[in-house]
């Protein structure tokens, strides 16, 4: 017999997930909480929005809450990582073989024009 573990995010009275792993069942129910203030705060403003749609947008700023944030400027977005740059000693073996090229170059040049 299997012995398994479930953890149900329950609002109202009414099942609204089920979750294999108790964080994301905390994360999930965090974000609604955030859902239900933002709700109230839409329906305490002069914007005029229906019950369904503060609801649908007080979900979306929630489950991004994040970008949100960033957008504020209540956060600093995470910088991404920049390609890798030459050390500089890797730079400085490229710029001197680049001028020993030239140079070869040049001095080809002037030979074929003595010729």
């Amino acid at each position: 017999m299997a012995v398994e573990s479930r953890f149900v995010v329950i609002r109202n009275g009414v099942e609204v997930e089920t979750f294999m792993d108790k964080k994301a069942a905390d994360e999930y129910d965090k974000m609604l909480d955030m859902a239900d203030n933002l709700t109230e705060m839409f329906a305490k403003s002069s914007i005029e929005l229906s019950e369904d749609m503060a609801e649908e947008l007080s979900i979306y700023l929630a489950q991004n809450r994040e970008d949100v944030l960033i957008a504020l400027q209540a956060k600093k977005a995470k910088p991404t990582k920049p390609a890798t740059k030459p050390t500089s000693k890797t730079a400085a073996k490229t710029t001197k073989a680049s001028a020993e090229k030239k140079l070869a170059a040049v001095n080809d040049e002037s030979l074929s024009e003595a010729s």
